[in-house]
Formats: structure tokens, C-alpha cells, sequence
């Protein structure tokens, strides 16, 4: 089929043309879409989120940009229905068109709620809110930190029950915003303020009622996290008996109003007083009761005999102890006749035993001496030999060992002869 060249186009100019007919349309200049998100990827670094919405009958592109995405209340997720509103883009590149999204707004349910119950449920998955990390509320505490606003009707209550109940309690105030986007930090510095100077035992947080939106300051994650981190315990005390927020589950404890936190912090004055006449009571009756107990006790031992007739009672004892020991003495002849009895054979034959052994000894000893003189060299001198020592007393075993006219001394039977060396004969050998 021929074709003009004037009438071809480059891809480039039919997205240009696609993306000028799309985007200045007026009905889709500005559009709501509702559907359900997926396929969703959010980037960190340039903050900007894409993602498809669709239905049952298709799916449409969509992208959020940083400076929008950054307003919402409440975090995207795969799955969520939403109503988003925005404008229809094309992006040429890709020759794709898509949503440009200015708002989104969960199905069914405000953001606000949405993004309450994503960090409940978070910071619930941390351990947060475990009862096992909350601190105990001090019975007795001497100074009760506020953190309020200054001009709400909070702080009035707080000071007129606590004045009623516990006059002696101080109470320190750290004035915040309690609503609007710099409530949340002023709250927590009121959380750190304490801390860091530790000058009070109990911290009530809180405002009276309100919206959501109005409420909204206390359901900030940071207020969360420095609320569990704190080392003095903290009440939370925001709004009426229905409204629940983040700030409620970190907390120690969390009251109604804060008229029942004044109540919970500090202990009632008449309750004190009626508490303790109670004990009073309780104690006097107790000790009216132990001293009767003991009358009675000491009139029952008053009519015991040894009371009544000492002398008696102490012969009676004394009669008592003669009978035992007649008895123990018995009871000790009788066992060493025993034992005697048992002993005696065994030591006659043990005696025989040691006789025999102890003549054994002997006559094995007299032999070992007999052995032993008929070695000694004394006895060969009995016979008529002598041993020669020299002058330091040496034996002489060799004629090399002495000299002409040397003295030595001959040992004999009879005693020692001294004599001196006058000639030397030299042993012949045999040729």
C-alpha cells in the first residue's frame, strides 16, 4: 500500500501527541481513581513512590512524588484499598501514561485511623507495650511531674484533686503545645527535662478531650519510644475514658482522664487516715488478746504443784534422779561384764599368738648374730693373727704402705702392740 512520507510520524511525536491530548483534557486534569494498591516500590533516598491501582476490570501506573508523599498520615501498603486523586501524565520516555497522585485517602477508613493502627501494631511487634518492661507507679511519691498545656483545663484538674488528696506532694509543671505539628517534640523534651534531672518521682502526660486530629500529638512514634525509655515512671492521661492513643499503651499506666491520673498518683489523705485508725484498731485488739491469753496462762501455771508446793516437788525430782542413776550404774556393770566376758578368750588366744611369734624372733635374731661373729674380722685375731694400722689408724694391706722405721700398731685378741718398721722382705716370686 503506497504511503506519503509527510504522513509518517517518529515515536517521539506520538507520545508528544498522546501526552498533549492526555494531559490537557480537563477531565483528567483532575481525577479521583479508587482501587487497590500493588506492586508498590518506595524509594528512600528520593522519597518518591510508584505503584499500580487496579480492580477487577484493570490496572492503572501510578506515582507519588516526594513532596506528596511526604504529607500522608499513614504508611502504603500492597493490598490497601485507596481513593487517590491526581492528574494523568505520560511519561514519553516509555511512552507510558500514569497517575500523577497528589492525595490518598484509605477506602472505608480515615488515614489517621489507618496510620494508628500500622504504628499500634508496630511498636506492638517491638515489645513496646509489654507489661513486663512497665514500671511500678510509687505509692507515696514527693514531687508529681505535669507535662500539659499551662491554660487547659488538665492542669486545673490535676492541681485541685492532688491538693485535696495529698496536699504535702509537690507538683512541678512543664508547659507544652499539646496539639498541632510541635506538640510531639515539646512533649518529649518535657519526658527528657525530668529525666535528666530527676526532680520528680512520677510523671503525668496528657490534655483533655478532643478529636482525633486534636489528639493526634500523642500518637507520635518518637513520643512513644522516649515515653518507654524513661527511667521515671510515666501516666498517660489524654482525652476522655474512650479515646485511646499510642501514648496510652507506652506508658506505665494509663488513666481514664487526667483527673483520675491525679487520683492514681498521689494516695488519698482520708483514705490514709481511715486506713490507718483501721490498723490501730486492729493492732489494740490484737494486743488485748495476746495479754489475755498470757493472764490466762500465767494463772494455769500458777496452780501447777511446783508452784504451789516447792519443797515437794523439788524432793519428788531429787527421788526422780537417785532412781535414774541406780539404773544407769546398773546398765554400765552390766556392759562391761559383757564386754570382759566377750574379751578374754580373745586375748589368751591372742597371747599364745604373740608368744609364739615373739620366740620365733629370737631364734631367727641369735642366728643372724652367729652369722655375723663368724664374719667379723675380731674373730680371726682370736686365732693368733693381728692387723696392722698405720700411724692415722689406716689398716696396712701392702708392705708398699709402710717405710723403714716407721711406727704402726699391731691389733691382737689381747689388746695392741706398737711397734716400729726395721726391715722390709719383699714377697719372692716363683721362677
Amino acid at each position: 500500500m503506497p504511503f506519503d512520507p509527510k504522513t509518517v510520524f517518529s515515536v517521539g511525536q506520538v507520545n508528544e501527541y498522546v501526552k498533549y491530548l492526555l494531559e490537557d483534557s480537563p477531565v483528567l486534569d483532575s481525577i479521583y481513581v479508587s482501587g487497590e494498591i500493588s506492586n508498590l516500590t518506595a524509594y528512600h533516598t528520593s522519597g518518591h513512590m510508584y505503584f499500580s491501582v487496579k480492580d477487577e476490570t484493570g490496572v492503572l501506573k501510578a506515582v507519588m512524588f516526594k513532596s506528596a508523599a511526604q504529607k500522608l498520615k499513614f504508611r502504603p501498603e500492597n493490598g490497601m484499598r485507596v481513593i487517590l486523586h491526581g492528574r494523568i501524565t505520560v511519561y514519553m520516555p516509555q511512552g507510558q501514561y500514569q497517575l500523577s497522585v497528589d492525595t490518598m485517602e484509605p477506602d472505608g477508613a480515615g488515614a489517621l485511623s489507618v496510620a494508628y493502627e500500622q504504628l499500634k501494631k508496630k511498636l506492638a511487634a517491638e515489645g513496646l507495650f509489654d507489661e513486663a518492661r512497665k514500671k511500678p507507679i510509687p505509692a507515696y511519691p514527693n514531687t508529681v511531674g505535669v507535662i500539659t498545656s499551662p491554660t487547659g483545663a488538665a492542669i486545673r484538674d490535676i492541681i485541685n484533686i492532688m491538693t485535696r488528696r495529698s496536699p504535702q506532694t509537690k507538683i512541678i509543671l512543664f508547659p507544652t503545645l499539646v496539639q498541632g505539628e510541635h506538640a510531639p517534640k515539646q512533649l518529649c523534651s518535657g519526658i527528657r527535662y525530668f529525666n535528666m534531672y530527676k526532680t520528680v518521682d512520677v510523671i503525668i502526660i496528657g490534655r483533655g478531650g478532643g478529636s482525633l486530629e486534636e489528639l493526634w500529638a500523642f500518637n507520635d512514634e518518637t513520643l512513644a519510644r522516649t515515653i518507654a525509655a524513661s527511667e521515671i515512671p510515666v501516666i498517660s492521661a489524654v482525652g476522655h475514658e474512650i479515646d485511646f492513643t499510642i501514648c496510652d499503651f507506652a506508658a506505665d499506666l494509663r488513666a481514664p482522664t487526667p483527673s483520675a491520673a491525679a487520683e492514681l498518683a498521689v494516695p488519698d489523705r482520708e483514705e490514709l487516715s481511715i486506713r490507718i485508725q483501721g490498723l490501730q484498731t486492729r493492732m489494740q485488739n490484737t494486743l488485748s488478746q495476746r495479754l489475755q491469753k498470757e493472764r490466762q496462762t500465767v494463772r494455769m501455771l500458777s496452780e501447777k504443784r511446783v508452784l504451789r508446793s516447792r519443797d515437794s516437788f523439788i524432793a519428788h525430782r531429787r527421788m526422780d534422779v537417785d532412781a535414774w542413776t541406780i539404773k544407769l550404774q546398773l546398765s554400765a556393770e552390766r556392759r562391761l561384764n559383757d564386754a570382759h566376758t566377750k574379751l578374754n578368750p580373745l586375748a589368751n588366744t591372742l597371747g599364745h599368738a604373740a608368744k609364739r611369734t615373739v620366740d620365733s624372733a629370737r631364734a631367727s635374731l641369735y642366728a643372724q648374730s652367729v652369722r655375723l661373729e663368724a664374719l667379723s674380722p675380731l674373730s680371726i685375731l682370736t686365732r693368733g693373727y693381728a692387723a696392722v694400722f698405720d700411724r692415722t689408724g689406716a689398716p696396712v694391706k701392702d708392705i708398699d704402705r709402710v717405710s723403714v722405721g716407721e711406727q704402726v700398731h699391731l691389733r691382737m685378741s689381747g689388746g695392741t702392740l706398737e711397734a716400729e718398721i726395721q726391715k722390709i722382705h719383699p714377697k719372692k716370686e716363683n721362677i
